[in-house]
């Protein structure tokens, strides 16, 4: 396996493919992108320096970001002539099974022995895709997330065949292109899908039993817990809420809505154990004393004074009927 990535091929130009390999390409790799057809492959390629131009003309992209584009990024006339001489192959195909089995057979079956194979399936398992690869110790899912260029956190998943020695290697690739990878395990979905998922379940019974409208949904979770979930994840929120609040919370909702929403037992040990979050030392995020709560809570004035600053700077997004509103505390 190679030590190092230097070369890259990205298979599956669309919207995905097109901004995972765009991304690449700003920072330095030699991209080379395939699809279906060289003339599908070159109209991404065309779109992306035009995208490229565009965003850095709005300073949304650093100086020199579209000629980075124009110099790394290159066009294959297939699959087979993409991949044989890189470092790494990320697959970026329709999310269908037999799709993605055809594509990395062809993929593994013309790169090096030694090359790393990605796919960026966003809920199926390394474990249903790494039976279509030819040398499955090299395969894992590097997922991205949309939009590519700009989403930080890429999900690394290695399977039951998988070089775990495959992931260092990726990590710095990804740390190079200014992204964090963070391991989880092969089960359907992962922890970005399967959170995501679940909240739009949630939400869509709320309209459905009629306790909110679809835009009033939306402006609660991008007003309250989701202006939060910028700077903290939801065991952090909770460990700064309160985790006997939280408990207490549930409570409420399993005499509500039954079983389902019940306590679950990873909070019930954290209150039983007397670890109720920051206000009293800490909880799952770790210790707190006197000098990291105070540390914490100017960090966390700071970051959500500035968020609705930026929020007002730019204002609402062309979806939203409503003006920008301030920031709630924990609850």
């Amino acid at each position: 396996m190679i030590d190092n990535i230097r070369t890259i091929a990205v298979v599956g130009s669309g919207y995905m493919g097109g901004g995972i390999a765009q991304s690449l390409a700003i920072v330095g790799f030699p991209v080379v992108i395939a699809d279906v057809s060289v003339q599908y492959a070159e109209a991404a390629r065309a779109r992306l320096i035009d995208e490229a131009d565009r965003f850095e003309a709005s300073g949304v992209f650093p100086v020199g970001a579209a000629d980075a584009v124009r110099k790394n990024l290159t066009v294959a006339r297939d699959i087979e002539t993409a991949v044989a001489h890189v470092d790494f192959v990320q697959e970026a195909v329709s999310e269908v099974v037999a799709i993605k089995h055809e594509v990395l057979a062809r993929i593994s079956a013309a790169a090096s022995p030694e090359a790393i194979i990605g796919s960026n399936t966003s809920t199926i398992p390394v474990s249903e895709l790494d039976v279509a690869v030819v040398g499955p110790e090299r395969f894992l899912n590097v997922h991205w997330s949309n939009p590519a260029p700009f989403v930080p956190g890429v999900e690394l998943i290695v399977g039951r065949k998988t070089d775990r020695a495959t992931l260092p290697i990726v990590k710095r690739m990804l740390t190079r292109a200014g992204r964090s990878g963070a391991e989880v395990a092969d089960v359907p979905g992962f922890v970005l899908n399967r959170l995501q998922y679940v909240l739009l379940k949630e939400a869509a019974s709320i309209v459905e039993e009629g306790v909110a409208s679809i835009q009033d949904v939306d402006t609660i979770v991008r007003t309250t817990f989701g202006f939060r979930l910028a700077f903290f994840g939801p065991f952090a929120i909770a460990d700064m809420a309160g985790l006997d609040v939280y408990a207490n919370g549930f409570h409420t909702f399993e005499e509500g809505f039954g079983p389902r929403l019940a306590a679950p037992q990873l909070l019930l040990d954290q209150v039983a154990a007397g670890r109720h979050g920051v206000k009293n030392g800490g909880g799952w995020t770790g210790d707190v004393d006197a000098d990291r709560l105070r540390a914490l809570e100017d960090y966390r004035a700071r970051a959500y004074s500035a968020l609705v600053r930026l929020r007002a700077d730019l204002g609402p997004s062309p979806l939203e009927a409503d003006a920008v509103a301030p920031a709630a505390t924990e609850s």
